[in-house]
């Protein structure tokens, strides 16, 4: 299987700059460089009737989430709501990074979305970050009449360290909500920080997003290799997985990720799950919201829009 054209161009664009890794420098020049390397990769931004931040109490000061209604649909009062949680190993990345994509989703399934801005590592290591989405969920949640939505019809999603976050939210609240969650939307999530798969081996370097890279989010994200046997940093490792929402494991085929996503949809499927799973074969790490420049982010954005109007029709 071949490289897509467009993700090998930008790969070899960014090789030609000799862009640092983010393991090759302080968290805050990371975070500029990634925030810096994807904007102007990404398309324009869909009209949304809302767009607004709010913040609420959490642990270590207030947590910040950004709400998105689409276009036409401000006014309403009850509409599905995705809690979306961005990507960048729990380092990088923030509102600003996924904007456009949280607009897209929300524009493309008729939901409203709730973009989270999680405490990141190193200055919060985990479990921070799960406690700041646990608190995000259930606000969101238990907020339903206030902010418009139904509280029947409220699912998690994420890519890469947020799909991680999306699906260990997932296992922590099921049987405990009055409506269970409705959905999980997981792009090319972190699902077994043990890195053990064979994508790590194959795809360690050359393609964006390295293993090495990975091993230095892993590092800066968890207190001690105790945390990597948890299940609420590697939710693969989780004894029983019944009675989890109906999923979407998105992957990308040249991605070190590529394995532990797949291996998560199985076994979501083999505890009775439904699950659906789809790889984007030629493409790199991080390409979702990258649809500036690579065709088929457009095609995977859609694709997950579709998920959502679907599935959360099916709750109505």
């Amino acid at each position: 299987m071949m490289l897509d054209p467009q993700s090998k161009a930008l790969l070899d664009k960014a090789a030609a700059a000799h862009v640092p890794g983010p393991e090759q420098c302080a968290a805050p020049q990371a975070r500029e460089l990634y925030k810096r390397s994807r904007l102007p990769l990404q398309p324009p931004k869909p009209e949304m009737d809302v767009v607004r931040e709010f913040t609420i109490p959490g642990a270590r000061g207030p947590l910040t989430l950004r709400e998105f209604r689409p276009k036409g649909l401000g006014e309403r009062r009850d509409l599905p709501a995705l809690v979306y949680f961005h990507g960048g190993g729990w380092v990088i990345g923030d509102l600003d990074t996924h904007d456009t994509l949280c607009r897209q989703l929300s524009h493309g399934s008729g939901a409203a979305v709730y973009s989270v801005n999680y405490a990141k590592a190193p200055e919060h290591p985990f479990p921070a970050a799960v406690d700041d989405a646990l608190l995000a969920t259930r606000h969101v949640i238990e907020s339903y009449a206030q902010l418009g939505i139904n509280p029947a019809r409220i699912g998690t999603g994420g890519d890469s360290a947020g799909g991680n976050l999306a699906t260990v939210v997932a296992q922590s609240l099921r049987g405990t909500l009055a409506h269970p969650l409705a959905l999980q939307l997981l792009i090319y999530p972190v699902t077994d920080l043990r890195f053990s798969a064979a994508s790590y081996q194959n795809y360690a370097h050359g393609y964006g997003l390295t293993a090495e890279a990975m091993r230095y989010f892993r590092d800066t994200y968890v207190r001690n290799p105790a945390d990597i046997q948890d299940t609420r940093a590697s939710p693969l490792l989780a004894l029983d997985l019944s009675g989890m929402p109906p999923a979407l494991v998105l992957t990308a085929g040249f991605d070190p990720l590529r394995d532990e996503g797949a291996a998560y949809a199985d076994a979501l499927s083999a505890a009775g799950n439904p699950t659906q799973y789809v790889c984007f074969e030629r493409q790199i790490h991080g390409f979702i919201i990258m649809g500036g420049a690579v065709d088929e982010a457009n095609t995977a954005v859609h694709l997950c829009a579709d998920f959502l109007r679907a599935r959360f029709a099916d709750t109505a």
